[in-house]
């Protein structure tokens, strides 16, 4: 495995003070911990006030993000406390030990960092995109450890199969051959920022010219701050290969699908077709966004949120 390359870590960049409350760098605590060996890097956002009986949320990010993706719905939920590690090999955090980045390791991951923390099973659990295949997974895997669950973007159907099936084959390669080539041209390859460009100008759905210029922003910031490419490469296989669906009869617990209108990765179709398969689901959709709720319609989202676990308290 190649060593970590922390050349291109977030630590540096700084997002607009316009996206973002006044209140929020005062909630704000960054720390790391040892989780099986590896350091990893979490921030936790305090409520504006603190309360006794505060929600603690457990937010699981997307491939190649990190906990800044979801900073502006964290920015929206002033009354929770909300916990944010950048998943291992991505972010400020170090890749895990010995083992293949699946999704299984990611959700060993979570009930290793649950228990570092002392976080218990009245913990709410989120997972936005390949994090709501994580999130799923291991609310499967271990029944009570969560409650309840909330999946923003969540993949529904296969990567590999139905109209996305060849553009994905086409993205398994660019990772495979990123992985192949020698360290630089490989590691060029994957920073390439016409690449990550049109990736986020694929995604972003907004009107808004200043939005845009800030989701633009965000992923040329973040999106190329991982360890290596050999982590990479085994989480995007990891990301392809699953979806909530695989588990979804098995999460007897409440949950909360959070859509985009004109997602184009996770169709809203295949949401109605997810929601038919959980045993108790709510289904939330947010017209004129695509795959960047997170960036695009953060109060909508947060709103939702709200919502769904006065219904489901602690």
């Amino acid at each position: 495995m190649e060593n970590v390359d922390t050349a291109h870590t977030p630590e540096g960049a700084q997002a607009p003070v316009e996206f973002f409350s006044k209140s929020l760098p005062g909630r704000t605590s960054a720390s790391t911990i040892d989780v099986d060996g590896s350091n990893v890097a979490y921030w936790t956002y305090e409520p504006v006030e603190a309360k006794e009986n505060a929600r603690t949320i457990l937010v699981i990010h997307g491939f190649r993000g990190d906990h800044h993706g979801l900073l502006r719905v964290a920015d929206q939920l002033p009354d929770m406390r909300l916990i944010m590690p950048d998943l291992p090999a991505f972010g400020s955090s170090e890749p895990v030990v010995g083992d293949e980045h699946s999704v299984a390791r990611y959700g060993m991951f979570i009930k290793h960092f649950m228990e570092a923390l002392g976080l218990g099973p009245d913990t709410v659990l989120l997972g936005h995109s390949f994090g709501s295949i994580v999130a799923s997974h291991f609310a499967a895997d271990y029944p009570g450890a969560v409650n309840p669950l909330i999946l923003v973007n969540p993949i529904a159907s296969p990567a590999l199969e139905g109209p996305k099936g060849l553009m994905t084959k086409l993205a398994v390669f660019y990772y495979w051959a990123a992985a192949r080539l020698p360290k630089a041209p490989g590691l060029a390859l994957l920073r390439n920022r016409v690449v990550v460009r049109v990736m986020s100008v694929t995604m972003a759905k907004t009107k808004d010219k200043q939005l845009r210029r800030f989701i633009h922003g965000q992923h040329d910031a973040y999106f190329s701050a991982f360890a290596n490419r050999e982590s990479l490469l085994e989480s995007f296989k990891a990301s392809v290969s699953g979806t909530v669906g695989d588990v979804a009869e098995r999460l007897n617990l409440p949950v909360l699908l959070i859509a985009g209108e004109k997602d184009e990765i996770a169709t809203l179709p295949d949401q109605y077709k997810l929601m038919a398969l959980l045993p108790d689901a709510r289904l939330e959709v947010i017209p004129g966004v695509g795959h960047l709720i997170h960036y695009e319609t953060p109060a909508p989202a947060a709103a939702a949120i709200r919502d769904f676990l006065k219904d489901n308290p602690a």
